[in-house]
């Protein structure tokens, strides 16, 4: 009997699934995620538990059976929660037929792409930018396009309009936002929101909004949602997710918006995606969604204290460069050093026991920049700056 050849079947798979990339998050974590001495601040996770009330819901409705398949875009009482949210916070009216479940917001992004992308469409991300956004992109056949922000002198991201419109070309199909963003920190004001609006409406352009930290701002104000200035009938899709709002990430549970009349196309895409998320996590979605404003106020809260105090720690290190970020709970930090970011990265990990992420796991753009997550107590905060500054050391006066 003969053997089967050598070769590596990682070479006879398709060049899209070759191409995607390996997240240097993972890499970072994957050395210090058992270590219990390490302040882990790599992953976008805060330190709170899921609250009583969410899991309390998922436990009644798994003892009351509801534990079956469902509905492939989620139940109808959950859409309706989603509907009434929606109007709660940013004063729109959103059919409930409009939103679909998925298995968090990574597979809302993911269903987004495999609904509108043909091979070779292009899709405008801006960067350094959440590096699923582009894999999903990649694996679904099209081609990220990227952007960079821009930078000033004190550290601040911004994104003009004609830098986005000058990366269009025939080929571009999808223009993605994310505001607040991750790792940047930075806000899309509703006027731009309303010019990219009105250029992608000229040009038969999609907008796919991902506003997973819509409530993660430190004004007085909720970020802006391009629902409240568009139509049902907009080229618009908005992806969000449980796990931020509620401290959810590992349930896996979140949702899109699509324009009106695409009800078939979503509920065949989850149904073969997932056939549905499970039906007793959803029951914990809807308690989330009704009980849960002010859960989410206690959370934005903490980061704000947290992000005070890791701002203003920060900014009395040698060679690091940091300004506070308007939205998310990321701060993309520069730092001056000859080591790549990675390797700065390991450094830390090694030297301070602090697990940050190199700022290269969001593009080449990336590079000398660290972020880190400050969704944590003020308590974490200041033990990571105590660490952070004894291996980097303080700015001279």
């Amino acid at each position: 009997m003969s053997s089967a050849p050598n070769i590596d079947l990682t070479e006879t798979l398709p060049g899209r699934i070759q191409e995607v990339g390996t997240s240097q998050i993972g890499l970072v974590a994957d050395r210090g995620r058992d270590d219990p001495e390490v302040v882990k601040l790599w992953i976008g996770e805060g330190d709170l538990p899921t609250p009583n009330f969410v899991v309390e819901a998922a436990q009644r409705a798994m003892l009351a059976g509801e534990t079956r398949y469902t509905y492939s875009r989620g139940l109808p009482r959950l859409h309706q929660a989603l509907s009434d949210y929606h109007r709660r916070h940013w004063g729109v009216e959103v059919a409930p037929e409009r939103f679909a479940i998925t298995a968090g917001g990574m597979n809302a992004i993911m269903q987004a792409c495999q609904a509108l992308l043909e091979p070779g469409d292009e899709v405008i991300i801006p960067t350094p930018n959440w590096p699923n956004l582009a894999e999903a992109v990649r694996v679904t056949g099209g081609v990220p396009v990227t952007v960079p922000y821009r930078r000033s002198a004190d550290g601040r991201f911004s994104l003009p309009l004609e830098d986005i419109l000058a990366a269009v070309t025939p080929r571009t199909r999808i223009l993605v936002v994310n505001s607040p963003s991750n790792p940047t920190g930075w806000v899309m004001p509703l006027a731009e929101m309303e010019a990219l609006r009105d250029a992608a409406r000229e040009r038969d352009l999609w907008i796919i909004s991902d506003e997973v930290y819509s409530h993660f701002t430190y004004g007085n104000a909720i970020a802006p949602s391009f629902l409240q200035i568009c139509t049902p009938s907009d080229r618009l899709i908005v992806t969000s997710t449980f796990s931020k709002n509620w401290a959810m990430t590992g349930w896996r549970a979140g949702w899109l918006v699509y324009p009106q009349g695409l009800a078939e196309t979503f509920g065949k895409l989850g149904q073969y995606n997932t056939t549905s998320i499970p039906t007793f996590i959803q029951h914990a979605a809807v308690a989330a969604l009704e009980e849960g404003d002010a859960f989410i106020r206690t959370m934005v809260g903490r980061c704000a204290e947290s992000r005070a105090i890791m701002v203003e720690g920060l900014s009395r290190l040698k060679g690091v460069t940091v300004f506070a970020p308007e939205g998310a709970f990321y701060l993309m930090a520069r730092v001056d050093t000859d080591e790549t970011s990675l390797d700065l990265a390991f450094r830390l990990l090694r030297e301070a026991k602090v697990g940050v992420a190199p700022g290269t796991a969001f593009g080449p753009e990336g590079e000398g920049f660290i972020r880190i997550c400050f969704a944590v107590s003020p308590g974490l905060a200041r033990e990571a700056v105590a660490r952070l500054t004894r291996v980097l050391g303080e700015r001279q006066p």
